[in-house]
């Protein structure tokens, strides 16, 4: 009795020493952009579309969706932080840049529905932020001539942490 009860005991020890599996696990951890971080896009992707000549809203946020920073630049449409708000959800939502989202869901394509889901913008401009395989944000740019164009300001803005993500990766 003592041997099976010591017997027990030991690999009781071992399976509580032993680490759990993944799935047994109760919680984890995530990396997040900084709020430096997501102001240098902001400005980055700001300052690039203004060398284009055009007005517009940026918006950077969470893995979640929620607004980290929001600049408008001066001449920008009412619209248009609302608008760029919606494209860095939708975005960092569907984990797929917005120009490419609203080729797959054209009317017609098997994914169009997901345009009816509230709050989704399918036009380009919302490109999500990645760094180590892992979206941790996304940034929306409205107010260009085009959702190209928004695109290529977010793309920009992303561009000035890359060296940063990199480093964190």
């Amino acid at each position: 009795m003592r041997k099976t009860f010591a017997l027990a005991a030991v690999a009781a020890a071992i399976a509580l020493a032993a680490p759990l599996p993944a799935a047994a696990q109760s919680t984890f951890s995530t990396r997040q952009l900084t709020p430096e971080a997501a102001l240098k896009v902001a400005q980055a992707a700001l300052e690039q579309c203004r060398k284009g000549g055009y007005q517009v809203a940026v918006t950077v946020v969470d893995r979640g969706g929620v607004a980290q920073v929001m600049l408008r630049d001066r001449f920008a449409g009412a619209h248009t932080p609302e608008t760029a708000r919606a494209k860095a959800w939708t975005a960092a939502s569907f984990r797929a840049d917005t120009v490419g989202l609203a080729k797959a869901t054209q009317s017609g394509e098997l994914s169009s529905g997901i345009r009816h889901i509230p709050g989704v913008v399918m036009v380009g401009g919302g490109v999500p932020i990645e760094a180590g395989g892992t979206i941790i944000g996304a940034v929306g740019v409205s107010g260009a001539p085009s959702g190209e164009a928004d695109d290529g300001c977010a793309r920009a803005g992303i561009k000035a942490i890359a060296d940063d993500l990199q480093l964190g990766g």
